[in-house]
């Protein structure tokens, strides 16, 4: 089949360092809000502001790192950001082991983690570009969705289980291990990556900054894409917090029944992912885009009816499978048009801005939902981002994406206009 092709060596390299750091995370799914909550008895408006501060102060601090990542080799940026991942993580095991570990040391390595996931991201989607011919980009978008899916499906009753047996930072230390395997994976890339072309003048301006949101927001088609992206994601993550203060302490559940609440749908995604270039080729991108991004919308809100026991879990396992299955389809062809539709000069820019103001608005969103949920209570506020999802789909595009040439790179103008 030609979904099966080989896309090269150094595509399986990166590959097979992204898996290794999807497992890693996946095992250590919601492990910051589980150790506030297991660990230090933190109540739904600790765990919320854990969630938004760290994803905030990380965009803040990640805002200059879109543009010194686009004239940067982006392997070796890709290495440093693993080896501080590894780095930041690791510190939390060491200090629940001598007892020292408290919410403001998890506040700051959300933050040094989340600028770095950010950095990571820039440079990860120049890099794909520059490995994988553009008619091949589909198949390995969907290639990296269908492995995020499966670690997703094993990583959090993994997690869960040693969790049980072990303590809630075991999966965090072997979250740390995985970035560290994945470094040594992109250095095994090999091959000679070349300099970008430098501008004229060495030093960032405020300009360079904001690069990437112009760049964007004069684009008729990542515009729409972007908007709808933020608000879809702000919205779903915002409920996450709380729908684990209501599961885990109002509930009753488990935390492995937790996980596994979350990692058994995710077979959705991964049949999504596999259907996502058949479903282009027949319908066209567009159509994928529209349909999938619509149906995605649809699912959140059956989270504010959750209840005890069996059928609690069963309903957001239907839940959530409906949704994973239909982010499945669209997240391969989302980042396959993002990608199509950047001109090489401006994709680690792009992707900068695209992943701040995404984690930004995540932040901003489960702020205000834990307030909300502090005076209506978890179950309301679920509901009411459940409702305001449904009105996302108005912000996808109308019009078929047309095809744009590629400028040749203009570092110079582009910083300076």
């Amino acid at each position: 089949m030609v979904s099966r092709r080989s896309l090269g060596r150094q595509f399986g390299w990166l590959w097979g360092a992204y898996a290794v750091s999807t497992l890693g995370t996946w095992l250590a799914f919601d492990s910051f809000s589980l150790i506030a909550i297991l660990a230090l008895h933190a109540g739904t408006t600790q765990v919320s502001l854990l969630a938004a501060a760290g994803l905030a102060v990380g965009a803040v601090v990640a805002v200059p790192l879109g543009p010194w990542v686009e004239f940067r080799r982006k392997r070796p940026v890709m290495v440093a950001m693993d080896l501080i991942r590894f780095a930041a993580l690791l510190t939390i095991p060491a200090a629940y082991a001598f007892g020292l570990l408290s919410f403001a040391q998890l506040l700051l390595v959300s933050v040094v983690v989340g600028a770095a996931d950010i950095a990571f991201t820039a440079a990860s989607g120049a890099c794909v570009k520059s490995l994988v011919r553009q008619e091949d980009l589909l198949v390995a978008n969907g290639r990296f969705e269908s492995t995020t899916w499966t670690a997703t499906m094993l990583g959090p009753p993994l997690g869960g289980a040693a969790i049980g047996m072990f303590g809630p930072v075991l999966t965090v230390l072997a979250n740390a291990v995985s970035y560290l395997l994945s470094a040594a994976g992109i250095r095994a890339i090999g091959g000679e990556e070349p300099r970008p072309e430098r501008p004229a003048r060495p030093q960032l301006r405020a300009g360079d900054l904001l690069d990437g949101w112009r760049y964007i927001l004069k684009h008729p088609t990542l515009r729409p894409l972007f908007f709808n992206s933020v608000l879809n994601n702000g919205l779903i993550m915002a409920v996450s917090p709380l729908l684990a203060v209501l599961m885990l302490s109002r509930l009753g559940f488990a935390p492995w029944q937790y996980c596994i609440a979350f990692a058994a749908p995710c077979v959705g995604g991964l049949i999504g992912s596999r259907v996502a270039r058949p479903l282009v080729a027949r319908h066209g991108q567009h159509k994928v885009l529209l349909a999938a991004g619509t149906l995605r919308a649809c699912w959140s809100i059956g989270l504010a009816f959750v209840g005890p026991g069996i059928a609690g879990l069963a309903l957001v396992m239907a839940v959530e499978l409906g949704l994973i299955t239909c982010s499945g389809v669209y997240n391969p062809v989302l980042a396959t048009c993002r990608l199509e539709q950047t001109a090489p000069d401006r994709i680690a820019r792009t992707l900068s801005a695209w992943s701040v103001t995404s984690k930004a608005g995540i932040a901003a969103f489960t702020a205000l939902w834990g307030l909300l949920a502090t005076a209506t209570g978890p179950r309301t506020a679920i509901g009411i981002a459940g409702l305001l999802l449904l009105a996302t789909p108005l912000l996808l595009p109308r019009r078929s994406p047309s095809a744009r040439p590629e400028p040749a790179p203009e570092p110079a103008r582009s910083a300076a206009s």
